[in-house]
């Protein structure tokens, strides 16, 4: 759908950029919440799986390197994708905004785009009534 919305100048508005917060590091693989959101999120995890860590560890990866939060990381990935013209950001604290500003400004080469899109298996449709 993606790539047709692009074709035809529809503009994408991701819902959900930071995967529930699993792309802020919210969450452990095996289940472990890090934040109150996560550990009462059951919702959330009916939508992701453990093989959905490996994209995490490869943001996490990429933000260590460029010294950013892994927030930034992930929504300049998003930012750089064609089509898309605005994530739908959840903030619940000022620094949430911080860092969707922040990503607009931060660039990704080539290399760290592939590496981030690599570990990516694509999900059946879910979220829908």
């Amino acid at each position: 759908m993606n790539p047709f919305c692009a074709d035809q100048g529809v503009g994408l508005l991701p819902w959900s950029p930071l995967a529930r917060g699993r792309l802020t590091g919210n969450r452990d693989r095996g289940g472990r919440a890090n934040t109150v959101r996560a550990g009462n999120d059951a919702y959330g995890e009916t939508l992701y799986d453990e093989a959905d860590f490996d994209v995490v560890d490869v943001v996490r990866e990429v933000a260590e390197e460029k010294g950013v939060p892994m927030a930034q990381v992930a929504l300049a990935w998003l930012l750089g994708r064609p089509g898309v013209t605005a994530p739908i950001v959840g903030a619940t604290k000022v620094a949430h905004i911080d860092d969707a500003i922040a990503a607009a400004g931060l660039t990704l080469d080539d290399k760290e785009a592939e590496r981030l899109e690599a570990p990516y298996r694509p999900h059946p449709v879910r979220g829908h009534g």
